[in-house]
């Protein structure tokens, strides 16, 4: 495996950062997860302007341009030889002090990982996710705003630790004012007589690139779908509820807090949906070989 770290292609055992990097010390920087599929990096340019956006507002200056950040994915993917993956694109803020301060920090740094992945078992796309209620709560957007996709995943983590404990496969997370919010790592929609329903951003969450493709598909076959807040009920009682993210894709929810979604099964909709996304990603996207 070959890693860039800072413009240089070095082997996995040699890509180290310091321990003053302020991305270690402090979760100062910024990433995006991205995923290769059929020899096309899906949705580059987005996930890249993503990426430069979270940059921007915590004002860390990444030392490459947008266009030149794009073509070293692509040639990380190259060098690793990958068809299909997962990418993990990093800039931290680099080498500083033991201090806050941010100009400390004289240049950042980046680095890109691109290798394989399998967050879920197929058996999970069959069958649907066991999903808890975390009791931690989503970040407040007015403290941290989640559209800054930062290194700092702490608040997701202690929602992760309240899923492992209970045995399940993901957790929802709730937003300060007790609506819904998205789950540990990926967004949430659900169906109700035939209208889909997902949280709008001021529900504090990320606004997911394959939450957006799966909004384009939905009302491209001529479903609703409509981003309004909702609260826990909602969900217990929908007909479908499905996650999407970048490494979960297209995935079903079959219960929540040990309630049954509908019937307990993937719904229609959900499979069709899943099925779309899947013909979708395979001519969406950068080749990875010109």
């Amino acid at each position: 495996m070959w890693i860039c770290l800072d413009g240089e292609f070095v082997p996995r055992d040699q890509a180290k950062v310091s321990v003053f990097d302020h991305g270690l010390l402090y979760g100062d920087g910024v990433f995006e997860g991205i995923r290769a599929y059929h020899g096309r990096v899906f949705r580059l340019a987005q996930h890249v302007r993503r990426l430069y956006d979270s940059a921007r507002t915590i004002q860390l200056q990444i030392p490459l341009t947008p266009a030149q950040y794009g073509e070293v994915i692509l040639e990380t993917c190259r060098r690793n030889q990958i068809h299909d993956g997962y990418i993990r694109a990093v800039v931290t803020r680099g080498v500083g002090d033991l201090g806050l301060d941010p100009r400390k920090c004289p240049l950042a740094s980046y680095f890109i990982i691109a290798a394989g992945i399998q967050l879920y078992p197929e058996s999970c796309y069959e069958q649907g996710l066991k999903v808890v209620t975390c009791a931690t709560r989503r970040n407040d957007p007015t403290a941290l705003d989640p559209a800054v996709k930062s290194l700092n995943y702490l608040n997701n983590i202690l929602g992760r630790i309240e899923v492992n404990r209970a045995n399940a496969d993901e957790g929802l997370m709730l937003n300060s004012l007790g609506n819904v919010s998205e789950a540990t790592g990926d967004n949430i929609f659900v169906v109700r007589d035939g209208v889909i329903l997902t949280p709008p951003i001021a529900a504090g969450i990320l606004q997911g690139i394959t939450r957006d493709a799966v909004i384009e598909l939905a009302r491209a076959a001529g479903f609703t779908v409509k981003e309004e807040f909702f609260n826990v009920q909602v969900v217990y009682n929908a007909d479908e509820c499905f996650l999407t993210g970048t490494a979960a894709e297209v995935i079903p929810v079959r219960e929540l807090d040990g309630r049954e979604i509908g019937d307990g099964q993937p719904g229609a909709v959900t499979r069709q949906l899943i099925a779309a996304f899947r013909e979708l990603v395979k001519h969406d996207g950068t080749p990875i070989h010109g």
